[in-house]
């Protein structure tokens, strides 16, 4: 497996990894970062099932931007927004999303790794 600090995160990579998160409406993903909720907890089951089927190409980028700044993450999303106008990355982008964010890649991580 490659080395998952040498390989480039870009804003596809992200558009892959939030898929999920992309297919929320607007007005609930604002909801769900206002209140901070811990969305990997909810779907831990399928998380889990999920793993099962990725290489480990795609488990090495999913670790890589687990362990980038929560600041260079927010940024792919931003310049991902601006490519493709999806309005749930541009509420991930916003500053307020951060705390959000945190929490939820770091119980990810326990999930995952």
């Amino acid at each position: 497996m490659e080395n998952p600090h040498k390989i480039e995160i870009t804003e596809e990579d992200i558009l892959q990894l939030m898929d999920q998160l992309t297919k929320i409406p607007p007005l609930v993903l604002k909801m769900v970062i206002n209140t901070n909720s811990n969305v990997v907890k909810s779907f831990q089951g399928q998380i889990e099932d999920y793993k099962n089927s990725l290489s480990p190409e795609e488990m090495a980028k999913i670790k890589n931007v687990m362990e980038m700044p929560v600041e260079d993450l927010m940024e792919i999303l931003d310049r991902t927004y601006i490519k493709t106008n999806q309005e749930q990355l541009k509420i991930l982008a916003d500053p307020k999303a951060k705390p959000f964010i945190q929490k939820n890649l770091q119980e990810l991580e326990k999930v995952l790794f």
